[in-house]
């Protein structure tokens, strides 16, 4: 486990410090109105509501908002376990496969359980100093419970030279 990991999760739980972030690295999350809904070592949940500013023309979130909260839902763990290493770890997205299944309109929720297995590619970069790689999935759920998308994600992680 990350030592540094209960200082990443003050700044992820606190929306006025998240949002901050969002703003300085990663506005068109922001603009989009990504939020942190839960965060933990094995688990984080990213919500996002059909606004004018994340549509498409069929009154529906657009699939690449969609696909920044599902990105976000994995990243945040990825993040989380990286936060401050010593060694340096980089993450990458090398991989984005998805489904859809409703169309996107109210309230959405992506949740990636995924943590272990994120944390288990940086641990063995970590020890071996070769890169690593980690299959995650991400799934959004609408407010009556139905499957929205499914996101697979895979991240490459390596200790920094």
């Amino acid at each position: 486990m990350n030592p540094n990991a209960d200082q990443f999760l003050k700044i992820a739980r606190n929306p006025l410090k998240f949002n901050l972030f969002l703003i300085s690295k990663l506005p068109a999350a922001w603009i989009c109105g990504l939020n942190v809904k839960e965060v933990a070592p094995d688990k984080s949940v990213i919500g996002i509501t059909h606004r004018w500013i994340n549509q498409n023309p069929f009154r529906s979130i657009y699939f690449a908002c969609l696909s920044m909260a599902a990105e976000m839902s994995t990243g945040i763990l990825a993040m989380l376990h990286v936060y401050k290493r010593d060694p340096a770890v980089s993450m990458l997205v090398i991989k984005v496969e998805s489904e859809y299944f409703k169309k996107a309109t109210g309230h959405i929720r992506f949740t990636c359980r995924d943590g272990e297995a994120i944390q288990l590619a940086i641990e063995e970069t970590v020890v071996t100093h070769e890169p690593a790689s980690c299959v995650v999935k991400s799934i959004g759920i609408n407010e009556k419970d139905e499957v929205v998308a499914i996101f697979t994600i895979t991240w490459a992680f390596r200790v920094k030279q």
